[in-house]
Parts: C-alpha cells; sequence; structure tokens
C-alpha cells in the first residue's frame, strides 16, 4: 500500500530542514542525525541488495547493472545501462531504481544525455513513467524485482513531484519535491 502524500510529506520534514541554519555549522543538525542513524539501520539490509544486484544482471543480461548507492542519498540506488555494443538511441540513457530509506517506498526513473567523445555526458534529462519502448523492459524488471525482493510501494509521479519547503543538500525551495527528499537530491549524478 501506498503511503499517503501527507505522511511521506511529514516523514520528509523529520530528516531535512526548512532552514539553511546548520549549512555552515560543524556540528550535524537534528535531521542530519537521524538520516545518519537510519542508514546504520538500513545497511542491515545490504545483503538483500546485493542479492537484488545479482538477480537484476541474470534477469537483464543485456544491461550493465550497477550499484549508484550514495550517500547523502536517502535511497539504495541501482542502475541499468543498455550493454555496449548495442545500437545506441542518439541519447545515451539509463534506467534507475531506488529504495527510500525514510519510507516503504520505491521509484524508476531514466536519465538521458547526449555525448561529447566517449566521455562527456551533456544535457541529462530526468524521466519517468511512461518510459519509451526501449527503457519499459529493463524499468518494469527493476520495478518486479524491487517489490519482491524488498516488500516496497511504488511512489506514483504525481506524489513524487509534490513541492516541499526543505533544504535538501543541492535542492532548494521552490525547487525540492518530496522525491528529492525521499530519494536523490541528484537524481542526474549516476555512475
Amino acid at each position: 500500500m501506498i503511503p499517503s502524500k501527507e505522511y511521506l510529506i511529514s516523514v520528509a520534514h523529520d530528516y531535512w530542514r526548512q532552514d539553511k541554519d546548520y549549512q555552515l555549522r560543524q556540528e550535524k543538525s537534528p535531521e542530519e542525525r537521524r538520516r545518519e542513524a537510519r542508514w546504520n539501520k538500513e545497511l542491515e539490509k545490504i545483503d538483500r541488495w546485493h542479492a537484488l544486484l545479482r538477480d537484476l544482471r541474470q534477469e537483464l543480461p543485456e544491461f550493465t547493472i550497477g550499484d549508484g548507492t550514495a550517500t547523502p542519498d536517502a535511497c539504495f540506488r541501482c542502475v541499468a545501462y543498455p550493454a555496449k555494443g548495442r545500437p545506441m538511441p542518439p541519447h545515451d540513457w539509463v534506467i534507475v531504481g531506488c529504495i527510500s530509506i525514510l519510507a516503504p517506498i520505491y521509484i524508476v526513473y531514466s536519465v538521458q544525455y547526449g555525448r561529447v567523445g566517449h566521455k562527456d555526458r551533456l544535457n541529462p534529462r530526468i524521466g519517468f513513467e511512461p518510459f519509451p519502448l526501449e527503457m519499459k523492459l529493463p524499468a518494469d524488471i527493476l520495478s518486479r524485482k524491487i517489490e519482491e525482493t524488498f516488500g516496497v510501494s511504488k511512489l506514483p509521479r504525481e506524489i513524487a513531484e509534490t513541492p516541499v519547503p526543505l533544504f535538501v543538500k543541492w535542492v532548494e525551495p521552490p525547487e525540492t519535491t518530496l522525491f528529492h527528499a525521499l530519494f536523490t537530491n541528484e537524481p542526474d549524478n549516476v555512475p
């Protein structure tokens, strides 16, 4: 069952601030201490996380599967790139699956970007469902495996895009959404 938008907003308020009071301080804010404690608790699930990545590698053999988890994000994050050597669309893309550490929810999104040479990425664009046809299969498999492994609910896009008056690392109001607070403030920063 998907938690209510109101509940998710209250969760976000428990872990992120409405001001920048602690930004230049050396001491951690109460919210940051709560996030850190939550991360320590969630790391107990790391074996299940690694099992999910192994399962995804078997279910998506034509994709490169990686772990995109990075603190201070509020999620475990996996990435699925089309395997090298396949015809690529005009813009490279990746499917990303995120499991929140703050609430029993997950989301799957895409990042499309252009390239300069073989390494430099340009103009990243974040996308949510519905995905283009070539992204649908890996997105569906990521969703199914995340639900099977962790028993969490998919957060609908319309709730994820709800504005919240919180400072989530590099994202500030009025741009901050529940997506930023419950998952990541840098969704286009993928390995």
